[in-house]
């Protein structure tokens, strides 16, 4: 063998064993972009401007939000699932776009199952069942004896059609038997501001946007809609146990890439956001002061998380023969 080809060989073998190190080290390569279903100051936008400060600072390249709101996630969704699976565009995915969206829209831009490499859960959201202070009530079971007493002339907010909001009451009337009307805005800061007006007379929404409202006298915060009474607020019941049992819904995100985004990419975005939910500094600043639980974890058990939560919420759709158009 001449020395020529020797050294041509040995050339190659270093050339392979530096692909995979190569390949691991490259991402990312540019700005990363975090796509949120939602507009700019809602919890979606929140979680997203978090994730991009910590991979800014941790990996010295830029990751920026982008906001594409409408049509109950789908818009963002299908931007995502149409982008090159390379680690470098990502989705804050809500629970609705994996869970609900599928039953309640006839065809989407998007395969659920299909069109997303599943990353990492995020967060969880607990949601509180407040009404304006002008409400004759102080528990659920006030509640429900009153809805029964005048079926259909309490009103309710939701942030849209298929929102967490409408679900959750959705689920309670599904297993309580009362009935309420929906008011449907489109986010729930607006049903918010209609609630402590006094123009409807109730929602569901995140703890973490009722406490504050609720401290300043604006609404009552009847129960908490968590399987358990949460740590943070233990004065405040659930609904479970103020008159239906068995009843939980909650909120959920994850952080998803397109479909065949590379393992190793995969695992370096889910072992950095691990790190930063496992931060002392991190779950008080944010975690806590938002009253998110962390779901960080393996890309298999957001899968499992989905597979899990989709049967649940499908029949509520069904048996409410809720669409969308």
């Amino acid at each position: 063998m001449t020395k020529s080809l020797v050294a041509l060989l040995a050339c190659g073998l270093l050339a392979l064993g530096a692909g995979p190190i190569a390949a691991q080290t490259a991402y990312p390569s540019k700005t990363i972009t975090i796509v949120v279903p939602a507009s700019p100051g809602g919890v979606t936008d929140t979680l997203a401007r978090q994730l991009a400060q910590r991979l800014t600072e941790k990996w010295g390249q830029q990751a920026v939000v982008e906001n594409r709101p409408g049509a109950n996630n789908s818009i963002a969704a299908e931007y995502v699932a149409k982008s090159a699976p390379d680690g470098h565009t990502l989705f804050i995915g809500p629970d609705g776009t994996f869970v609900a969206n599928p039953s309640l829209y006839p065809k989407l831009p998007y395969d659920p199952d299909k069109s997303f490499t599943p990353i990492t859960g995020l967060v969880i959201i607990n949601h509180a069942l407040i009404t304006n202070p002008s409400m004759p009530v102080g528990s659920v079971k006030d509640l429900l004896d009153l809805a029964k007493q005048k079926p259909g002339t309490i009103n309710y907010g939701t942030f849209g059609i298929g929102s967490s909001g409408h679900m959750n009451m959705e689920l309670l009337q599904n297993m309580s038997g009362a009935r309420f009307q929906a008011v449907h805005y489109k986010g729930a800061t607006p049903a918010l501001t209609d609630v402590v007006a006094g123009h409807i007379q109730m929602m569901f929404v995140s703890v973490g946007t009722a406490v504050p409202q609720w401290q300043g006298g604006k609404v009552k915060f009847i129960a908490v809609s968590s399987a358990q009474r949460m740590a943070s607020l233990q004065e405040i019941p659930t609904v479970a146990e103020s008159g239906v049992p068995g009843y939980e819904a909650v909120s959920w995100f994850g952080l998803f890439g397109p479909a065949g985004m590379p393992t190793e990419v995969v695992a370096k975005i889910n072992g950095e956001i691990r790190a930063m939910h496992a931060d002392a500094e991190f779950k008080k600043s944010f975690l806590d002061r938002y009253y998110f639980q962390s779901i960080a974890g393996p890309p298999e058990q957001l899968t499992r998380f989905i597979k899990s939560e989709e049967p649940k919420w499908r029949k509520i759709i069904l048996d409410a023969k809720i669409k969308v158009e």
